[in-house]
């Protein structure tokens, strides 16, 4: 099974990658596309004025969301392009540039855990192979002990799902809910997407 491309390939490959990634998006939401359903969900599990750690958070589409409805939103992602666009579209949360394989928020002010953390839009897939591991138990360091990490990715991006949820046992964290869509549909055996709601073994 071949590599698949990390962010920073891709954005190395291709410098107006991230430009273009916000455009598409921009234009989604211009044709009318539902883009809150992995921020529903989330919303739906929490209580107002929870912390969520949007983790990936790309340009604040989920998280800006969250924090639009009440929630105390810290995004973190690795590409400054789509950190600039977060802050200037949604200056109500806090953006960081960082990577998850290294999070370490108390360090940067931030001491609080988090009720909630969302890693949606892929990023797992997009993570080196060996930091797998090591952004989950940063998922579980930065976790409040009833909190919940919600990771949501496809299948066919070269991290089954099986070794997804056995390196989230290896971070101690454990599924209190498998589906396989944002909207609540059951995940099966046969299922090409996966949504695992995970709390701290």
């Amino acid at each position: 099974m071949s590599e698949h491309p990390t962010w920073l390939q891709l954005t190395s490959d291709d410098p107006g990658h991230s430009h273009a990634y916000v455009q598409r998006f921009r234009r989604l939401a211009e044709q009318g596309q539902d883009l809150a359903g992995e921020g529903r969900l989330v919303d739906a599990m929490l209580q107002r004025e929870s912390r969520v750690l949007d983790a990936g958070c790309g340009f604040g589409r989920v998280g800006g969301w969250l924090a639009g409805v009440g929630h105390e939103v810290v995004g973190v992602d690795i590409d400054p392009v789509l950190i600039d666009t977060a802050r200037a579209d949604h200056p109500e949360a806090h953006w960081i540039v960082g990577d998850l394989a290294q999070l370490d928020l108390p360090s940067l002010g931030v001491s609080e855990p988090f009720d909630a953390i969302v890693c949606a839009g892929n990023v797992v897939a997009f993570l080196e192979r060996s930091s797998r591991v090591d952004v989950l138990r940063r998922f579980a360091a930065h976790l409040h002990p009833d909190g919940r990490a919600v990771v949501g990715y496809g299948a066919g991006r070269g991290y089954p799902f099986d070794a997804f949820l056995a390196d989230a046992a290896t971070a101690r964290l454990t599924p209190d809910l498998l589906l396989s869509s944002w909207h609540l549909h059951p995940f099966t055996e046969g299922s090409e997407f996966l949504v695992a709601v995970l709390r701290r073994a």
